[in-house]
Order: C-alpha cells, then sequence, then structure tokens
C-alpha cells in the first residue's frame, strides 16, 4: 500500500508539471509520428488527437515557448488551431511559430485578438506561415518583440504598418512572399530597427523606411522604387533579381540610396544592357560581389563595364565577381550568412 501510495503521488506530480510545461514544440517527429507507411490524411488526424490531447489537459500558465509545425499534414481544420492557441498565448510566452498546412483547403486566420496587451506585451518573437493576418485595433502593444517572420502570409501593407506601429522593440523583420504587399511602409517609431528582408513579394512596388537606424537590408524581386528617411544609417546591402539588368538597376539608383554603404552583394540572374557609370559614388564601400548567375544568357554583356562600380568606390577593398550557374536560393543563403557576421 505503501508503495501504491509513492507511486500514485509521483504520477500526480508529473501530470501536475506537464499541465504547466513552459515549452510545447509540436511537430510528427517530436510527437513520434511516422509517416514513412501512412497517407496524409492518416497522418493528420493522428497529428490532430495527439495535439489536442496535450492542449486540452495542458492548463494555459507558464507557455513561454510555442511551436505548432504542421508539416506535412493537410487540412486541419481552423476551430482546432483556434482553440490551441487561445491555452497557448497567455501572459508571459515569449517565443511563438505558426506553420499552418500550405495545401490547406480552408485558409486560417491568425486571430488577431490573441495578441492584446495582456497576452502578447511579453512575446519576443512572432512567426506566421501559410495564413492571414488582418491586424486592426485589438492588437495591444507588442512592447517586448524582437522578430516578427512572416511566410506565404496575406496581409496588405496597411495592416502590417498597424501591427509594426505596435511594435516599439522590433530590431528584425522578414517578409517572405507576401503577395497582398503593395506598398511597405516602416514607420519611425521602430528606433531599434536593424535588420530588413523582403523576399519574392510579387505585386511589391514600393518599399518607404523611417526606421532611423536600419543598417541592413536584404531583398530579392524585380526591382521596385526604395526609400529610406535615414540613408546614412544604411550600411550593408544584399539585393537578388531573378529578373535582368540588376546590376544595372544598382548603378544607377544605389549611390543615391545608401551614400554611406560599406558592403553590397548583387546577383543577377542576367544582364542584357552593360552596366552605366555609376551616378555618383560609393564613397564608403569597402566590399563589393557580384554574382551573375546564367551568363550564357548575356553573351553580349561587356564585363569590362563593371569597372564603372570601381571606379565610383575610391574606398573599396575587396571586389569578387563569380559567375555561377548556382540556385538563386543557395546563393542568397550564402550571403544573408555574410552579412549577418558584417553587422
Amino acid at each position: 500500500m505503501r508503495d501504491a501510495a509513492c507511486a500514485a503521488s509521483v504520477s500526480w506530480g508529473f501530470l501536475h508539471s506537464w499541465g504547466s510545461f513552459p515549452n510545447l514544440i509540436f511537430d510528427i517527429e517530436a510527437l513520434g509520428i511516422n509517416d514513412d507507411d501512412q497517407k496524409i490524411d492518416e497522418i493528420t488526424t493522428d497529428f490532430i488527437t495527439r495535439v489536442d490531447h496535450i492542449m486540452q489537459n495542458h492548463s494555459g500558465i507558464g507557455v513561454k515557448i510555442f511551436r505548432l509545425l504542421t508539416y506535412p499534414c493537410a487540412n486541419v481544420h481552423p476551430s482546432y488551431v483556434d482553440r490551441w492557441l487561445q491555452v497557448a498565448i497567455t501572459p508571459g510566452i515569449e517565443e511563438f511559430e505558426l506553420r499552418m498546412p500550405w495545401q490547406n483547403k480552408i485558409e486560417y486566420k491568425f486571430p488577431c485578438s490573441l495578441l492584446s496587451s495582456e497576452r502578447g506585451s511579453s512575446m519576443h518573437s512572432f512567426s506566421l506561415s501559410n495564413c492571414a493576418f488582418h491586424p486592426a485595433l485589438e492588437v495591444g502593444c507588442l512592447s517586448s518583440l524582437k522578430c516578427v517572420c512572416l511566410n506565404y502570409v496575406h496581409v496588405t501593407g496597411e495592416e502590417l504598418c498597424v501591427f509594426l506601429s505596435k511594435s516599439l522593440a522590433l530590431e528584425q523583420l522578414d517578409l517572405f512572399e507576401c503577395s497582398d504587399i503593395v506598398c511597405l511602409k516602416i514607420p519611425s517609431v521602430l528606433l531599434q530597427l536593424n535588420f530588413l528582408q523582403v523576399q519574392e513579394c510579387v505585386v511589391l512596388e514600393l518599399i518607404e523606411s523611417d526606421a532611423p537606424n536600419l543598417s541592413l537590408f536584404c531583398y530579392t524581386g524585380h526591382p521596385i522604387h526604395l526609400s529610406f528617411g535615414y540613408p546614412l544609417r544604411l550600411r550593408h546591402i544584399q539585393m537578388s533579381s531573378g529578373e535582368s539588368n540588376m546590376l544595372y538597376w544598382a548603378s544607377a539608383k544605389l549611390p543615391s540610396v545608401a551614400p554611406n554603404l560599406q558592403t553590397l552583394f548583387l546577383t543577377s540572374r542576367y544582364e542584357i544592357i552593360n552596366t552605366p557609370m555609376v551616378l555618383g559614388k560609393f564613397t564608403h564601400l569597402k566590399y563589393l560581389e557580384i554574382v551573375l548567375l546564367q551568363p550564357n544568357q548575356s553573351p553580349d554583356y561587356d564585363f569590362c563595364s563593371l569597372v564603372s562600380f570601381l571606379d565610383g568606390s575610391p574606398s573599396l577593398e575587396t571586389f569578387i565577381l563569380r559567375v555561377s550557374h548556382y540556385p538563386l536560393e543557395a546563393i542568397n543563403s550564402k550571403i544573408i550568412v555574410v552579412l549577418g557576421n558584417l553587422s
């Protein structure tokens, strides 16, 4: 009887501790789901059952980290996710990540009311993938938020600006294939923002930043209009394009956009027009790397025209020219790592 009583005490204590466990990270590997011999529908059902059981038994107190990574599941119903997030996003949460299935038949709309001042004030990082995000007045002051990452998220530029204006401690903003943003405006209240990355936002026409301490800017996509309210602070730029003539565009635009530039990476798929003489100078540029991905599509390009970059960069210490057949994604990954070290 004494042993039974001790076992019961330990079991109850373990159950109680699990009910307030601070780190909740859900993916099929963490949940022990074998995806080798199961169909997608079976994996999805198994995933939902296990996560739902855990979240129903959690007290909703003490969650610090919550990550819900649904791949390779399909058709996770929004009602389940809403219920799980109600438990997870509570006062004290610090890291939040939600990756919905890209093939979900029902688009998930993130409940922005969960980001009220009481619930969201402790959050340090916020990441969403494959869902809709429409922040409005119900979003409170996210006074601790430092990092925001949105991948394949339906959000307009106006909605994002509202959200950013509530994130006064933000240091890093990363946007990937957010296809509803036409104009991206970074408000001046983001005094701590130093890193901005925008990739493959296909309808984007303008990036306008008034953040006073932005120093590192990474961009992948077609050439657009850039406006920086504090251009002298911008020191490191990476720009890649799947279209032609990125080198031509950069030589014509960047000297006035970022006159204090120190590090510049440029990746172009191919060039049709020779690089013109640089209009203005990169007075402080010390490191320049240029990558041309498909040289066979630039048979008439005069590589000697790149000397205009050298003529306009009197402080240049390192110049690297790469003619490569590597995928654009591999080049971008390498460049971002280097830029992170430089910053």
